[in-house]
């Protein structure tokens, strides 16, 4: 007896220091699907029904993927995936890191519910301005569909809360210059940047777009401009050439006097070459980056006095907006000054007037197109925008006559309607005046008056007609 108490002691387990606290009954054997305990049989079984019909369907969230912080798989899962240009990831890195994970990011992707959304948003909105607050709630949007699409979430929590509406930007019309602003503010730039206007007006390039052209982009003779590439910075402050906006290229016509101020500035500042890599300044690590990166070299219309590559933010702040100021456009506010070594610098203040910038230019451009009556297929195609859609939203208000021809309509029928006297009998009396037929054929017009009609509708929703004559 006391040898088998002892094999029965050998045999019985120890407890560890999480005995009785585990659940007891255990879910395993669904393909990739980690196992899972619970304290009753009913809720395994439920579970495991659930489970198994979510796996067929390929529609089955494990719980346990999504405890996983915001924070956490932005950083290690989303952000690593993405492969943005670098003017493109530089300010969106900016917004997630400065407005979304500080708001969001200790909070787990199951748990951000419409509670925490509604309170993100005026946290949101009380940090930016409601254009830029739109954009990031674009980004956030875009992170939960990763998330859902990774077996995460079941569902994006910023669209199916209905309760809670994404920040929208206050609808503003785009702003086109009147021509003696054009002209003022051409008058006053440098004569070597004088043609950086011609091309925003005359061809309505971006600013990058405008930078970026080379001298053999422009084919006098089939009087057609190439738009193939940018200049563009990261956010590093390194130059690097790209495909335009939404990596699509085209053809602008070009008109004869911008043909004629061309050649003219061709004469005056000839063209300056300059080689920046393709797409990317980074360093290429592989063979296919150092493919894709190889430097192009372009033989730049505009260039600087020292003869090299525009940085845009020097020339926004030492040539364009001192002559917005000098024509009146815009003002100055102050000054500020800087030290360097035993020199001092005083630069101005410039009040804030996004819509003023060389963008102003490209609406314009758009304005004296639609005002022409030219096709808003066209204009699409010229601007580069991805639809005519686009171009109607933006520029809609610049066609001609906007809301007018259907005022034009109405004055006319209610007009008509007034002048129109027609017998309530027949509709035929005002034929008999301008026909010259027989006159047996007008006493059977004439007939007609004295004809009454009665339409009835039958059980099978026909119509029955009885002619009865009076």
């Amino acid at each position: 007896m006391a040898q088998e108490a002892a094999e029965q002691a050998d045999r019985k387990r120890e407890r560890t220091a999480v005995w009785g606290k585990r659940k007891r009954y255990r879910v395993k054997g669904i393909p990739g699907v980690q196992d899972r305990f619970f304290d009753t049989s009913e809720d395994a079984k439920q579970w495991l029904a659930t489970a198994k019909t979510d796996s067929k369907r390929g529609e089955f969230v494990d719980p346990r993927d999504g405890e996983i912080s915001l924070a956490e798989y932005i950083e290690e899962h989303w952000w690593p995936s993405r492969t943005d240009e670098p003017s493109t990831a530089a300010p969106m890195r900016s917004r997630i890191w400065n407005h979304i994970i500080p708001l969001l990011g200790e909070v787990a992707l199951r748990d951000v519910d419409a509670s925490a959304l509604r309170t993100c948003k005026p946290e949101l909105l009380s940090r930016v301005e409601e254009s830029t607050a739109e954009v990031i709630w674009i980004h956030l949007t875009t992170i939960f569909n990763a998330a859902v699409d990774d077996k995460r979430l079941l569902k994006n929590p910023c669209k199916v809360h209905r309760t809670v509406k994404p920040p929208k930007r206050t609808q503003k019309k785009a702003k086109a210059w009147q021509r003696g602003t054009v002209d003022s503010v051409r008058a006053v730039l440098q004569e070597r940047y004088r043609f950086a206007v011609d091309l925003g007006l005359g061809l309505g390039l971006r600013q990058g777009e405008a930078f970026g052209l080379d001298v053999d982009d422009f084919d006098l003779e089939a009087e057609v401009v190439h738009v193939r590439r940018q200049l563009r910075w990261d956010s590093k402050g390194r130059p690097y050439f790209c495909l335009p906006k939404g990596g699509k290229t085209r053809d602008v016509p070009l008109s004869l006097t911008l043909a004629l101020r061309a050649r003219e500035h061709f004469r005056r500042f000839p063209s300056v070459e300059c080689t920046l890599p393709w797409r990317n300044p980074e360093t290429p690590t592989t063979a296919l980056e150092a493919r894709q990166r190889k430097p192009i070299a372009v033989r730049l219309v505009l260039s600087s006095s020292q003869g090299k590559r525009i940085n845009y933010r020097t020339w926004n702040e030492r040539s364009w907006k001192p002559a917005l100021v000098a024509a009146g456009v815009l003002k100055a506010v102050g000054e500020k000054v800087q030290h360097y070594g035993g020199r001092t610098r005083r630069n101005p203040i410039f009040e804030l007037s996004r819509e003023d910038m060389f963008h102003v230019l490209r609406h314009t451009y758009a304005s004296v197109q639609l005002e022409a009556g030219e096709s808003i297929v066209s204009l699409s195609e010229w601007l580069g925008h991805s639809s005519p859609k686009i171009t109607l939203d933006h520029y809609a208000y610049f066609m001609p006559g906007a809301g007018k021809h259907g005022l034009a309509a109405m004055d006319a029928w209610l007009t008509q309607d007034q002048q129109r006297k027609v017998s309530e009998k027949s509709l035929a009396t005002p034929w008999i005046t301008s026909l010259t037929v027989n006159p047996q054929i007008i006493g059977l017009i004439k007939s007609a008056e004295r004809v009454k009609v009665k339409y009835k509708e039958t059980s099978r929703g026909g119509l029955a007609v009885n002619v009865i004559e009076c």
